[in-house]
């Protein structure tokens, strides 16, 4: 998939709040931190449940189930239960639409 794809309106994406969309099948979340968007699917490594409702610190996302760590950013472990990153998406805003697209 090479195109970008509209998901949201930046309205929809409140500071350190996920929203979650359906991107071609995929539950994905998206953050706006500082300013700046991430994209993950929703979905923790550790155990495939719904990450979206963790707990925000920094650029890092906690799992609510089992605490494991990961960043925002790159999708990497930070601490374990989990050893497999997560799926990052690429993000950008257009025109006042957020935009996805699979990560390179």
């Amino acid at each position: 998939m090479e195109d970008w794809i509209d998901v949201a309106s930046v309205g929809d994406v409140e500071p350190g709040l996920p929203c979650v969309v359906d991107f071609d099948g995929i539950a994905v979340a998206i953050f706006q931190i500082d300013g700046d968007y991430y994209a993950i699917e929703d979905r923790c490594t550790h155990d495939d449940a719904e990450i979206a409702s963790g707990r925000i610190e920094g650029h890092q996302i906690i799992c609510p189930r089992h605490g494991a760590r990961f960043c925002l950013k790159t999708g990497k472990v930070m601490k374990p239960p989990a050893y497999e990153d997560l799926d990052c998406f690429s993000v950008r805003v257009r025109d006042g639409r957020i935009q996805l697209r699979e990560a390179p």
